[in-house]
Protein backbone atom coordinates (compact mmCIF):
# COMPACT_ATOMS: atom_id res chain seq x y z
CA UNK A 1 0.00 0.00 0.00
CA UNK A 2 1.11 3.45 -0.68
CA UNK A 3 2.18 5.68 2.49
CA UNK A 4 -0.78 7.54 3.22
CA UNK A 5 0.68 11.05 3.67
CA UNK A 6 2.88 10.40 0.09
CA UNK A 7 -0.76 10.45 -1.37
CA UNK A 8 -0.63 14.01 -1.08
CA UNK A 9 1.74 14.49 -3.90
CA UNK A 10 0.31 12.36 -6.18
CA UNK A 11 -3.19 14.16 -4.98
CA UNK A 12 -1.77 17.81 -5.69
CA UNK A 13 -0.04 16.41 -8.81
CA UNK A 14 -3.31 15.39 -10.09
CA UNK A 15 -4.65 19.26 -10.06
CA UNK A 16 -4.20 19.61 -13.87
CA UNK A 17 -6.81 17.57 -14.80
CA UNK A 18 -8.79 17.21 -11.69
CA UNK A 19 -11.67 19.47 -10.39
CA UNK A 20 -10.61 20.81 -7.31
CA UNK A 21 -11.55 22.22 -3.89
CA UNK A 22 -13.04 24.90 -1.69
CA UNK A 23 -10.27 28.02 -1.58
CA UNK A 24 -7.76 27.35 1.86
CA UNK A 25 -5.41 30.10 2.83
CA UNK A 26 -3.10 27.68 3.23
CA UNK A 27 -2.37 27.54 -0.25
CA UNK A 28 -2.28 31.69 -0.46
CA UNK A 29 1.20 32.24 -0.02
CA UNK A 30 0.70 35.86 1.49
CA UNK A 31 -2.54 34.46 3.98
CA UNK A 32 -0.35 31.43 5.06
CA UNK A 33 3.13 34.06 5.83
CA UNK A 34 0.65 36.26 7.88
CA UNK A 35 -0.88 33.26 10.15
CA UNK A 36 -3.82 32.73 8.04
CA UNK A 37 -5.14 35.86 8.63
CA UNK A 38 -7.52 36.70 5.56
CA UNK A 39 -10.93 38.18 6.08
CA UNK A 40 -10.49 41.43 5.49
CA UNK A 41 -7.07 40.79 3.52
CA UNK A 42 -7.76 38.63 0.32
CA UNK A 43 -8.90 39.89 -2.54
CA UNK A 44 -9.75 38.84 -6.41
CA UNK A 45 -9.63 34.90 -6.75
CA UNK A 46 -8.04 34.47 -3.21
CA UNK A 47 -11.69 35.78 -1.49
CA UNK A 48 -13.48 32.53 -3.00
CA UNK A 49 -14.08 30.35 0.50
CA UNK A 50 -12.59 33.38 2.82
CA UNK A 51 -15.33 36.02 2.47
CA UNK A 52 -16.75 36.82 -1.29
CA UNK A 53 -17.87 40.16 -0.31
CA UNK A 54 -14.07 41.40 -0.76
CA UNK A 55 -15.15 40.48 -4.64
CA UNK A 56 -17.19 43.60 -4.44
CA UNK A 57 -14.39 46.04 -3.25
CA UNK A 58 -12.18 48.36 -5.26
CA UNK A 59 -9.01 46.49 -6.53
CA UNK A 60 -5.88 47.39 -7.67
CA UNK A 61 -6.20 45.15 -11.15
CA UNK A 62 -8.73 44.87 -13.61
CA UNK A 63 -7.64 41.27 -14.34
CA UNK A 64 -6.01 38.64 -11.60
CA UNK A 65 -5.26 34.67 -12.05
CA UNK A 66 -2.59 32.52 -10.77
CA UNK A 67 -1.55 28.86 -11.72
CA UNK A 68 -0.35 26.60 -9.27
CA UNK A 69 -0.48 28.00 -5.88
CA UNK A 70 0.32 25.02 -3.12
CA UNK A 71 0.21 25.16 0.66
CA UNK A 72 0.60 21.90 3.34
CA UNK A 73 0.84 21.86 6.89
CA UNK A 74 1.40 19.04 9.28
CA UNK A 75 1.36 18.82 13.52
CA UNK A 76 1.38 17.55 16.83
CA UNK A 77 0.70 18.91 20.22
CA UNK A 78 2.27 15.83 22.04
CA UNK A 79 4.68 14.00 19.28
CA UNK A 80 8.56 14.67 20.44
CA UNK A 81 10.17 16.53 17.06
CA UNK A 82 12.01 13.33 16.42
CA UNK A 83 9.06 11.07 16.36
CA UNK A 84 7.18 13.69 14.54
CA UNK A 85 9.76 13.77 11.41
CA UNK A 86 10.14 9.68 11.17
CA UNK A 87 5.95 9.28 11.32
CA UNK A 88 5.69 12.23 8.66
CA UNK A 89 9.00 12.09 6.53
CA UNK A 90 10.82 8.58 7.58
CA UNK A 91 7.58 6.25 8.08
CA UNK A 92 9.54 2.98 6.91
CA UNK A 93 12.46 3.68 9.57
CA UNK A 94 12.40 0.38 12.36
CA UNK A 95 11.10 1.11 15.80
CA UNK A 96 12.58 -0.60 19.01
CA UNK A 97 10.83 -1.68 21.83
CA UNK A 98 11.79 1.39 23.65
CA UNK A 99 10.30 3.62 21.15
CA UNK A 100 7.38 1.85 20.50
CA UNK A 101 6.52 2.20 24.48
CA UNK A 102 6.82 5.74 23.61
CA UNK A 103 5.32 6.60 20.79
CA UNK A 104 2.48 4.94 22.30
CA UNK A 105 2.17 7.58 24.93
CA UNK A 106 2.94 10.20 23.02
CA UNK A 107 -0.21 9.65 20.44
CA UNK A 108 -2.42 9.67 23.42
CA UNK A 109 -3.55 13.43 22.54
CA UNK A 110 -6.39 15.31 21.26
CA UNK A 111 -4.07 16.42 18.94
CA UNK A 112 -1.81 13.80 18.29
CA UNK A 113 -1.73 14.50 14.66
CA UNK A 114 -3.32 17.39 11.97
CA UNK A 115 -2.60 17.28 8.76
CA UNK A 116 -3.78 20.00 5.66
CA UNK A 117 -3.09 20.49 2.38
CA UNK A 118 -4.48 22.60 -0.71
CA UNK A 119 -3.69 23.64 -4.08
CA UNK A 120 -5.05 26.25 -6.56
CA UNK A 121 -4.46 24.98 -10.20
CA UNK A 122 -6.06 27.89 -11.22
CA UNK A 123 -7.59 31.19 -9.98
CA UNK A 124 -9.57 33.99 -12.36
CA UNK A 125 -11.04 37.30 -11.21
CA UNK A 126 -12.16 40.37 -13.15
CA UNK A 127 -13.02 43.39 -11.65
CA UNK A 128 -16.32 44.45 -13.90
CA UNK A 129 -17.37 47.85 -15.21
CA UNK A 130 -18.44 50.36 -12.33
CA UNK A 131 -21.04 49.75 -10.39
CA UNK A 132 -21.51 45.96 -11.01
CA UNK A 133 -18.30 44.45 -8.75
CA UNK A 134 -16.23 41.48 -9.04
CA UNK A 135 -16.63 37.91 -10.27
CA UNK A 136 -14.14 35.32 -9.41
CA UNK A 137 -13.68 31.86 -10.42
CA UNK A 138 -11.09 28.54 -9.53
CA UNK A 139 -10.46 25.05 -9.64
CA UNK A 140 -9.25 23.89 -6.16
CA UNK A 141 -8.05 21.26 -3.95
CA UNK A 142 -8.20 20.01 -0.33
CA UNK A 143 -6.79 17.98 2.54
CA UNK A 144 -7.72 17.69 5.84
CA UNK A 145 -6.66 15.38 8.64
CA UNK A 146 -7.28 14.94 12.32
CA UNK A 147 -5.73 11.81 15.22
CA UNK A 148 -7.35 12.28 18.59
CA UNK A 149 -6.28 9.17 20.58
CA UNK A 150 -6.84 8.27 23.79
CA UNK A 151 -4.65 5.84 25.86
CA UNK A 152 -6.25 2.72 24.74
CA UNK A 153 -6.88 3.58 21.19
CA UNK A 154 -2.49 4.73 20.86
CA UNK A 155 -1.67 1.95 22.73
CA UNK A 156 -3.74 -0.79 20.28
CA UNK A 157 -2.84 1.22 17.16
CA UNK A 158 0.49 1.10 17.88
CA UNK A 159 0.80 -2.13 19.80
CA UNK A 160 -1.84 -4.28 18.37
CA UNK A 161 -2.25 -7.62 20.36
CA UNK A 162 -0.29 -6.37 22.88
CA UNK A 163 -1.82 -3.88 23.80
CA UNK A 164 -2.50 -3.56 27.64
CA UNK A 165 -6.52 -3.42 27.49
CA UNK A 166 -6.32 -6.50 24.48
CA UNK A 167 -4.57 -8.45 27.09
CA UNK A 168 -6.88 -7.76 29.93
CA UNK A 169 -9.25 -9.28 28.34
CA UNK A 170 -8.00 -12.16 26.16
CA UNK A 171 -4.74 -14.78 26.18
CA UNK A 172 -2.02 -15.30 23.73
CA UNK A 173 -3.72 -16.89 21.09
CA UNK A 174 -7.20 -14.40 21.60
CA UNK A 175 -9.37 -16.58 23.84
CA UNK A 176 -11.49 -14.23 26.21
CA UNK A 177 -10.29 -14.94 29.56
CA UNK A 178 -12.34 -16.35 32.16
CA UNK A 179 -14.99 -14.02 33.80
CA UNK A 180 -14.03 -11.41 31.40
CA UNK A 181 -16.54 -9.23 29.62
CA UNK A 182 -15.01 -7.39 26.95
CA UNK A 183 -15.83 -3.73 27.26
CA UNK A 184 -17.94 -1.38 24.16
CA UNK A 185 -15.42 0.39 22.04
CA UNK A 186 -17.76 3.50 23.31
CA UNK A 187 -16.14 3.43 26.82
CA UNK A 188 -12.97 1.83 25.89
CA UNK A 189 -12.47 4.36 23.40
CA UNK A 190 -13.94 7.27 24.93
CA UNK A 191 -12.25 10.62 23.21
CA UNK A 192 -10.70 9.16 19.97
CA UNK A 193 -11.26 10.62 16.78
CA UNK A 194 -9.80 9.98 13.36
CA UNK A 195 -10.77 12.09 10.24
CA UNK A 196 -10.05 12.17 6.61
CA UNK A 197 -11.71 14.23 3.88
CA UNK A 198 -9.69 14.88 0.28
CA UNK A 199 -11.92 16.83 -1.84
CA UNK A 200 -12.35 18.67 -5.61
CA UNK A 201 -14.35 21.74 -6.56
CA UNK A 202 -15.11 24.23 -9.28
CA UNK A 203 -15.85 27.35 -7.41
CA UNK A 204 -17.46 30.82 -8.30
CA UNK A 205 -18.21 34.06 -6.49
CA UNK A 206 -19.61 37.45 -6.64
CA UNK A 207 -19.39 40.42 -5.24
CA UNK A 208 -20.99 44.18 -5.41
CA UNK A 209 -21.16 46.96 -3.35
CA UNK A 210 -24.65 47.18 -1.43
CA UNK A 211 -24.06 51.02 0.17
CA UNK A 212 -21.75 53.83 -0.16
CA UNK A 213 -21.11 56.90 1.74
CA UNK A 214 -18.10 58.94 0.43
CA UNK A 215 -15.75 58.58 2.83
CA UNK A 216 -17.84 57.39 5.89
CA UNK A 217 -18.78 53.74 5.23
CA UNK A 218 -18.78 51.40 2.51
CA UNK A 219 -20.46 47.87 2.81
CA UNK A 220 -19.98 45.08 0.25
CA UNK A 221 -21.90 41.56 -0.27
CA UNK A 222 -20.82 38.44 -1.79
CA UNK A 223 -22.21 35.12 -2.56
CA UNK A 224 -19.91 31.70 -3.42
CA UNK A 225 -21.16 28.45 -4.97
CA UNK A 226 -18.96 24.97 -5.64
CA UNK A 227 -19.12 21.81 -6.89
CA UNK A 228 -17.43 19.40 -5.32
CA UNK A 229 -16.07 16.12 -6.20
CA UNK A 230 -15.71 13.80 -3.01
CA UNK A 231 -12.15 11.79 -3.66
CA UNK A 232 -12.65 10.87 0.29
CA UNK A 233 -13.79 10.77 3.81
CA UNK A 234 -13.41 9.07 7.31
CA UNK A 235 -15.02 9.97 9.91
CA UNK A 236 -14.47 8.07 13.47
CA UNK A 237 -15.69 9.66 16.32
CA UNK A 238 -16.15 8.16 19.90
CA UNK A 239 -17.11 10.29 22.87
CA UNK A 240 -19.66 10.37 25.34
CA UNK A 241 -20.55 6.46 25.06
CA UNK A 242 -21.40 6.73 21.26
CA UNK A 243 -19.36 5.68 18.74
CA UNK A 244 -20.06 6.56 14.87
CA UNK A 245 -17.97 5.33 12.10
CA UNK A 246 -18.06 5.60 8.32
CA UNK A 247 -15.91 6.09 5.42
CA UNK A 248 -15.84 6.36 1.39
CA UNK A 249 -12.78 6.35 -0.11
CA UNK A 250 -11.21 6.24 -3.99
CA UNK A 251 -9.07 3.52 -5.39
CA UNK A 252 -6.08 5.81 -5.00
CA UNK A 253 -5.76 4.67 -0.99
CA UNK A 254 -5.78 1.53 -2.01
CA UNK A 255 -8.44 -0.03 0.66
CA UNK A 256 -8.41 -4.12 1.39
CA UNK A 257 -12.28 -4.15 1.50
CA UNK A 258 -12.41 -7.73 1.85
CA UNK A 259 -15.43 -9.63 1.47
CA UNK A 260 -17.57 -6.41 1.61
CA UNK A 261 -16.64 -6.32 -1.87
CA UNK A 262 -18.80 -8.45 -3.29
CA UNK A 263 -21.93 -7.47 -1.35
CA UNK A 264 -25.00 -6.78 -2.78
CA UNK A 265 -25.43 -3.28 -1.14
CA UNK A 266 -21.29 -1.87 -1.75
CA UNK A 267 -21.05 -0.04 -4.26
CA UNK A 268 -17.11 -0.93 -5.58
CA UNK A 269 -15.44 1.66 -6.87
CA UNK A 270 -12.61 -0.04 -7.94
CA UNK A 271 -9.45 0.94 -10.21
CA UNK A 272 -6.99 3.68 -9.88
CA UNK A 273 -6.26 7.42 -9.51
CA UNK A 274 -8.60 10.14 -7.83
CA UNK A 275 -11.81 8.80 -9.07
CA UNK A 276 -14.37 10.81 -7.40
CA UNK A 277 -16.40 9.09 -5.02
CA UNK A 278 -18.91 11.35 -4.12
CA UNK A 279 -20.75 14.54 -5.16
CA UNK A 280 -22.27 18.05 -3.37
CA UNK A 281 -22.96 21.62 -3.23
CA UNK A 282 -21.52 24.29 -1.20
CA UNK A 283 -22.28 28.10 -0.53
CA UNK A 284 -20.68 31.12 1.41
CA UNK A 285 -21.99 34.00 2.28
CA UNK A 286 -20.13 37.21 3.43
CA UNK A 287 -20.13 40.69 4.09
CA UNK A 288 -17.64 43.48 3.94
CA UNK A 289 -17.37 47.14 5.04
CA UNK A 290 -14.85 49.93 4.85
CA UNK A 291 -15.14 52.47 8.06
CA UNK A 292 -13.41 55.66 7.26
CA UNK A 293 -10.18 55.52 5.19
CA UNK A 294 -8.27 53.06 7.22
CA UNK A 295 -10.23 50.16 9.14
CA UNK A 296 -11.74 47.31 7.54
CA UNK A 297 -14.42 44.69 8.97
CA UNK A 298 -15.60 41.33 7.54
CA UNK A 299 -18.02 38.10 8.40
CA UNK A 300 -18.32 35.00 6.31
CA UNK A 301 -20.16 32.08 6.67
CA UNK A 302 -18.30 29.10 4.33
CA UNK A 303 -18.72 25.41 3.04
CA UNK A 304 -22.21 25.44 4.01
CA UNK A 305 -24.01 22.46 1.62
CA UNK A 306 -23.54 19.06 1.87
CA UNK A 307 -21.84 15.98 0.22
CA UNK A 308 -23.82 13.00 -1.17
CA UNK A 309 -20.63 10.00 -1.27
CA UNK A 310 -21.69 6.75 -3.15
CA UNK A 311 -18.53 4.84 -3.82
CA UNK A 312 -16.93 2.65 -1.19
CA UNK A 313 -19.40 3.33 1.91
CA UNK A 314 -18.82 1.33 4.69
CA UNK A 315 -20.21 2.78 8.45
CA UNK A 316 -19.56 1.02 11.58
CA UNK A 317 -21.47 1.09 15.01
CA UNK A 318 -20.91 0.43 19.01
CA UNK A 319 -19.49 -3.08 19.19
CA UNK A 320 -17.21 -5.06 21.96
CA UNK A 321 -13.49 -4.61 22.10
CA UNK A 322 -12.67 -7.38 19.93
CA UNK A 323 -9.37 -9.34 19.97
CA UNK A 324 -7.18 -7.50 17.41
CA UNK A 325 -5.84 -9.43 13.82
CA UNK A 326 -1.92 -7.23 13.87
CA UNK A 327 0.52 -7.86 16.13
CA UNK A 328 1.82 -3.79 16.18
CA UNK A 329 3.82 -1.54 14.38
CA UNK A 330 7.40 -2.62 13.13
CA UNK A 331 8.16 0.70 11.32
CA UNK A 332 6.79 4.74 12.62
CA UNK A 333 3.76 4.30 9.61
CA UNK A 334 1.00 5.68 11.99
CA UNK A 335 -0.53 7.18 9.12
CA UNK A 336 -1.26 3.79 7.20
CA UNK A 337 -1.66 1.99 10.29
CA UNK A 338 -4.61 5.00 10.94
CA UNK A 339 -6.45 4.73 7.23
CA UNK A 340 -6.20 0.41 7.37
CA UNK A 341 -8.58 1.09 10.13
CA UNK A 342 -11.28 2.20 7.75
CA UNK A 343 -11.34 -0.96 5.57
CA UNK A 344 -12.58 -5.03 6.11
CA UNK A 345 -9.58 -6.83 5.94
CA UNK A 346 -9.26 -8.06 9.71
CA UNK A 347 -6.71 -5.56 10.54
CA UNK A 348 -9.42 -2.93 11.93
CA UNK A 349 -11.35 -2.26 15.62
CA UNK A 350 -14.55 -2.29 13.46
CA UNK A 351 -17.37 -4.13 12.07
CA UNK A 352 -18.15 -2.43 9.11
CA UNK A 353 -21.40 -2.37 7.14
CA UNK A 354 -21.98 -1.71 3.45
CA UNK A 355 -24.11 1.01 2.32
CA UNK A 356 -25.39 2.61 -0.93
CA UNK A 357 -24.70 6.12 -0.02
CA UNK A 358 -24.12 8.44 2.73
CA UNK A 359 -24.98 11.87 3.27
CA UNK A 360 -23.01 14.61 5.09
CA UNK A 361 -22.86 18.23 5.69
CA UNK A 362 -19.66 20.11 4.59
CA UNK A 363 -17.47 21.70 6.98
CA UNK A 364 -19.20 24.64 7.63
CA UNK A 365 -16.92 27.60 9.57
CA UNK A 366 -17.76 31.34 10.63
CA UNK A 367 -15.06 34.01 9.76
CA UNK A 368 -14.56 37.13 11.66
CA UNK A 369 -12.17 39.87 10.87
CA UNK A 370 -11.15 43.44 11.91
CA UNK A 371 -8.03 45.04 9.98
CA UNK A 372 -6.60 48.35 9.45
CA UNK A 373 -5.02 49.46 6.09
CA UNK A 374 -2.62 52.79 6.29
CA UNK A 375 -1.63 52.66 3.56
CA UNK A 376 -0.09 50.60 0.38
CA UNK A 377 2.78 49.78 2.57
CA UNK A 378 0.89 48.58 5.53
CA UNK A 379 -2.04 46.40 6.87
CA UNK A 380 -2.72 44.10 10.00
CA UNK A 381 -5.43 42.69 11.07
CA UNK A 382 -6.97 40.11 13.49
CA UNK A 383 -9.11 36.69 12.21
CA UNK A 384 -11.30 34.47 14.05
CA UNK A 385 -12.58 31.03 12.66
CA UNK A 386 -14.78 28.98 14.45
CA UNK A 387 -16.44 25.32 13.04
CA UNK A 388 -19.63 25.49 13.20
CA UNK A 389 -20.11 21.63 12.72
CA UNK A 390 -17.47 18.41 14.13
CA UNK A 391 -17.64 16.89 10.72
CA UNK A 392 -14.32 15.26 8.69
CA UNK A 393 -12.68 18.11 7.29
CA UNK A 394 -13.62 21.06 9.76
CA UNK A 395 -11.57 22.68 11.93
CA UNK A 396 -11.03 20.74 15.32
CA UNK A 397 -11.18 23.85 17.34
CA UNK A 398 -11.68 27.48 16.64
CA UNK A 399 -8.95 29.36 14.74
CA UNK A 400 -7.32 33.04 16.51
CA UNK A 401 -4.75 34.25 14.24
CA UNK A 402 -3.22 38.21 13.98
CA UNK A 403 -0.77 39.42 11.18
CA UNK A 404 0.66 42.16 9.29
CA UNK A 405 1.82 42.62 5.75
CA UNK A 406 4.99 45.44 5.38
CA UNK A 407 6.29 46.75 2.00
CA UNK A 408 9.90 47.93 2.94
CA UNK A 409 10.53 48.12 -0.77
CA UNK A 410 8.45 48.70 -3.66
CA UNK A 411 9.02 45.14 -4.81
CA UNK A 412 8.93 43.55 -1.28
CA UNK A 413 6.39 42.59 0.80
CA UNK A 414 7.03 40.87 4.03
CA UNK A 415 4.36 39.28 6.45
CA UNK A 416 4.05 37.79 9.95
CA UNK A 417 1.97 37.73 12.91
CA UNK A 418 0.99 35.49 15.37
CA UNK A 419 -1.84 32.58 15.10
CA UNK A 420 -3.21 29.54 17.21
CA UNK A 421 -5.84 27.13 17.76
CA UNK A 422 -7.52 24.70 15.47
CA UNK A 423 -5.58 21.90 16.53
CA UNK A 424 -1.74 23.64 16.46
CA UNK A 425 0.07 25.53 19.42
CA UNK A 426 1.39 29.11 19.11
CA UNK A 427 2.78 29.67 16.15
CA UNK A 428 4.61 32.76 14.42
CA UNK A 429 4.37 32.91 10.79
CA UNK A 430 6.65 34.45 8.24
CA UNK A 431 6.24 35.27 4.38
CA UNK A 432 8.36 36.43 1.35
CA UNK A 433 6.29 37.98 -1.19
CA UNK A 434 8.26 39.70 -4.60
CA UNK A 435 5.79 42.21 -6.52
CA UNK A 436 6.17 44.00 -9.69
CA UNK A 437 3.11 46.11 -11.30
CA UNK A 438 2.01 42.39 -12.83
CA UNK A 439 3.44 39.62 -11.08
CA UNK A 440 4.13 38.26 -8.16
CA UNK A 441 5.90 34.99 -6.43
CA UNK A 442 6.17 34.12 -2.72
CA UNK A 443 7.39 32.19 -0.25
CA UNK A 444 6.13 31.39 3.52
CA UNK A 445 5.22 29.30 6.21
CA UNK A 446 2.94 28.81 9.27
CA UNK A 447 5.67 28.33 11.76
CA UNK A 448 9.27 29.89 11.47
CA UNK A 449 10.18 27.40 14.07
CA UNK A 450 8.21 24.66 13.95
CA UNK A 451 9.92 22.01 12.16
CA UNK A 452 12.80 22.70 14.83
CA UNK A 453 10.39 22.68 17.66
CA UNK A 454 10.68 19.44 20.34
CA UNK A 455 7.44 20.96 22.06
CA UNK A 456 4.41 20.91 19.04
CA UNK A 457 6.37 20.59 16.20
CA UNK A 458 4.70 22.06 13.05
CA UNK A 459 5.91 22.04 9.53
CA UNK A 460 4.16 24.51 7.04
CA UNK A 461 5.14 25.46 3.48
CA UNK A 462 3.43 27.68 0.90
CA UNK A 463 4.45 28.95 -1.85
CA UNK A 464 2.99 30.32 -5.24
CA UNK A 465 5.33 32.13 -8.55
CA UNK A 466 2.43 32.74 -11.46
CA UNK A 467 0.31 35.24 -9.85
CA UNK A 468 -0.21 38.08 -12.42
CA UNK A 469 -2.52 41.07 -12.24
CA UNK A 470 -3.02 43.37 -15.45
CA UNK A 471 -5.02 46.94 -15.83
CA UNK A 472 -5.87 49.20 -12.99
CA UNK A 473 -9.53 49.01 -11.94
Amino acid sequence: MKKPFLLLPAALAGLATMPALAQNELSNFSATGRGGVATTFALDYQALGINPANLGRQGTSLVSFTVGEVGAGVGSQSLTNSQFKKLVFHPNDQLTAAERTSLAANLASPNALNINADATAFGLAFTLPPGLGGLAVSVHQRLSGHVALNQNSADILVNGQQAALVQQYYDAAGNPRSGSTPPLLSAALDGTEMQLALTNEFNVGYGVEVLDVPGVFRLTAGAGYRYLQGVGVADVRISGGSLAAYSSLSPIFNINYGSLAGSPTFNYASGSGLRPVGTGNGFDLGLAAEVGRFVRLGVAVTDMGSMTWTGNVVTATDQSLRFPQYSGLTTYDVIRDVVNQFGASGQTLFTYQTAQERRASLPTKLRLGGGVRISELFEAGLDVTVPLNQVAGNLPAPFIGAGLDYKPRRWLRLSSGLSGGAGYSLNVPLGFTFVTPVWEAGFSTRSVLGYFSEKSPYASVALGVLRFKIGKS
